[in-house]
């Protein structure tokens, strides 16, 4: 008893099937390979540091400015904090900051850690309205507790609507 069908068509598909699966495979493999750099993952402050980001490797870093954190330097270079509710980032940026990038709003900094973990960012982006935050941080922010928009507990958002002017 053989493993090959006795048919003579049902052979030659079954070796055309077993010599194009592994080039296949190694085609997938090789543009995996190719594209690790340019995957970019977004992290929150804590989840950065819980995962051990190593330094120059680019990510995403999304959170709230800490109001009292940024500092301008002359030209166009900025220090602020990014924070969750667990953990804190110091964030450097050199370039023009979007207009509504302001203390206590959400952002996503492209960019790598450095040796001192500090995060250098190549891009800021600050949310466009009140409503609008990236779907990965309003996941992060919901798991930690921090959620303030829709779906958060009624007594939080009372709150946090209670105290705007």
């Amino acid at each position: 008893m053989t493993l090959l069908p006795r048919s003579r068509t049902a052979r030659r598909r079954l070796i055309w099937i077993g010599a194009a699966a592994p080039i296949l495979a190694l085609a997938a493999g090789l543009v995996l390979y190719g594209l690790r750099d340019s995957i970019s993952y977004f992290y929150t402050p804590a989840q950065a540091r819980e995962a051990h980001v190593a330094a120059g490797r680019s990510i995403q870093l999304g959170g709230l400015v800490v109001p009292g954190s940024v500092t301008r330097h002359s030209g166009a270079e900025i220090d602020f904090t990014v924070a969750d509710k667990i953990t804190q980032s110091k964030v450097s940026y050199k370039g023009e900051v979007p207009d509504l990038f302001r203390e206590g709003q959400g952002i996503v900094a492209i960019g790598a850690y450095d040796d001192q973990g500090v995060f250098k960012a190549t891009q800021v982006l600050a949310k466009h309205d009140e409503k609008y935050m990236p779907k990965e941080l309003q996941q992060a922010l919901k798991a930690q507790g921090e959620w303030r928009g829709k779906g958060s507990s009624p007594a939080y958002a009372a709150a946090s609507t209670a105290s705007r002017p």
